[in-house]
Parts: structure tokens; sequence; C-alpha cells
């Protein structure tokens, strides 16, 4: 079992792959790393279980689930190394917003 499908996130926490920021622009020029934008946008990789009702401690589940393509902040986010990856741990109220399927 990878590593990755071992990380489960607490509480109201969610572990994001960012998009890839394009090397190419369209019409195939080559674009300097120190160029490339940092992308804010990601896909939800692992999702916790939610954050407790203050008022009567049950569980609030999440709204966003593994495989949602999602809006990032441009700053934040807790860097975590997995695999040999780079992903970003979140707090759900952080992410922006739930970009809809086509």
């Amino acid at each position: 079992m990878s590593a990755l499908k071992r990380f489960l996130p607490l509480v109201d926490r969610v572990l994001v792959a960012r998009a890839e920021a394009a090397t190419k622009s369209k019409g195939g020029i080559l674009i300097p790393e120190k160029a490339q934008a940092k992308m804010k946008e990601g896909t939800i990789v692992a999702v916790g279980p939610g954050a407790r009702n203050t008022t009567d401690g049950k569980v609030m589940p999440m709204s966003l689930a593994v495989g949602d393509k999602v809006l990032l902040p441009e700053f934040g986010g807790l860097k975590v190394e997995i695999d040999d990856k780079e992903f970003s741990l979140f707090k759900e109220n952080d992410i922006l917003a739930k970009l809809a399927k086509e």
C-alpha cells in the first residue's frame, strides 16, 4: 500500500495535489520556471472526517470529497511531501471554491 493511501487528514483538513503549471505557451514557446505562475487549482486527494459541532459534539460532514477540483488561495496551506511528490494540506474553510464538472 502506498504512503498516499495511508495518509488520513484529521478533523476538517484536506490534502490537495496542485495542478501542474504550464511549461509551454499555446504557441509552443517554452516558459522559463521563474515565469511560470503558481497554480491556484488542484484536486482533492484525501479528506478528514469533518469538524465536531461545538454545541452537541456531532461530526459535521465534509462538503468536499476525493477527486473534487477546487480553487485554492494564492498563499497558505502546509506543504507535505509523500512518495517524492509535493501536496498541500488545507483546512476545509480555506478552500475558495469547488469547481463544477463540465
